[in-house]
């Protein structure tokens, strides 16, 4: 049966690699801020603020909708983010239920759990969410679920299929994290091994795909089997492995970040000591899909391509 389906974020990697698979067979409107001109698929350049996005979902007979926009990295304005994440999912969800949509897909993040010294070794989809207020992705993104929750609450013709990715790493992929590994040194908090879970974004995509084509329900922690720490990411990457004691590095972040070496702050540093830790049997034992590839196996594909490409 073909969908009518609606993908903010479009233009960006996860929303053009998505496209790919679901163009064939179903109807794709995608909307993005960036100036495009596709030709296998209808465009409309939008904020996902705008009070007209409910008259285009309308316009499309829309019924899946894939919300993939975010702010992934902060500017220096905290309330412009905040607009953006938070209100923006607010106007979607809103033009959602308005529209008659059926199935709502958001793409959150393990960052929604937050970075704490009392999280449990493998955090599950029962752990409560408590996204640091220091951190404004944690932050957000724990705003933004509390905020779904309400809407599955009073709003259940709308089914919801929220997904918490790991470290999403590909063949190109550039993000905050990769820049931790770009660096001479890889910077760890003493006593704090800092575990990582990683999820190939080829495993993200054909997840995304399934949630939809299936009309999939619940909320879903995505990262490939295992962990690596930063002891082995740092022999791997063939890079010294830097630990310094908290006080230490929160002043190294510091300096380091006023002098834009780093885009990480002193605000941070639960970031790098606490990681949430996701594990992924939901995934595999509920949702219904096994990721391809294990946290190691995603982390070296991505060292060999990052490698050939340099």
């Amino acid at each position: 049966m073909n969908l009518n389906i609606l993908i903010t974020g479009s233009e960006g990697y996860l929303g053009q690699r998505l496209i790919s698979r679901l163009a064939e067979q179903h109807n794709i409107l995608g909307i993005d801020i960036r100036v495009a001109n596709p030709s296998h698929y209808h465009y409309q350049q939008m904020d996902i603020r705008e009070p007209a996005l409910r008259e285009l979902i309308n316009e499309h007979s829309i019924t899946h909708v894939v919300h993939l926009a975010s702010v992934m990295q902060a500017s220096a304005d905290r309330q412009w983010d905040f607009d953006i994440d938070v209100n923006g999912t607010r106007n979607v969800l809103d033009a959602c239920v308005a529209g008659g949509v059926r199935h709502l897909t958001v793409t959150s993040s393990g960052a929604a759990y937050g970075y704490h010294e009392d999280n449990p070794a493998w955090l599950s989809e029962h752990d409560p969410l408590r996204g640091n207020d220091s951190f404004a992705y944690s932050c957000h993104k724990r705003l933004i679920e509390e905020m779904l929750a309400r809407y599955r609450s009073r709003y259940s013709a709308l089914k919801q299929l929220v997904l918490r990715p790991g470290t999403v790493l590909g063949q190109t992929t550039q993000n905050q994290i990769t820049n931790l590994f770009d660096q001479k040194r890889i910077m760890a908090v003493k006593g704090s091994p800092s575990p990582f879970v990683f999820i190939w974004d080829e495993d993200v995509v054909e997840i995304i795909r399934m949630g939809v084509c299936e009309s999939k329900c619940g909320q879903f922690n995505l990262a490939g089997d295992g962990a690596m720490t930063l002891v082995e990411i740092a022999e791997a990457l063939n890079k010294p492995l830097v630990e310094l004691p908290p006080w230490l590095l929160k002043f190294a972040l510091t300096l380091g970040h006023s002098l834009g070496l780093t885009q990480y702050s002193a605000e941070q540093l639960e970031f790098l000591r606490y990681r949430p830790v996701l594990d992924n049997r939901a995934l595999k034992q509920d949702f219904g899909y096994t990721p391809i590839k294990s946290s190691r196996e995603v982390f070296d594909f991505y060292l060999k391509h990052n490698r050939e490409q340099r």
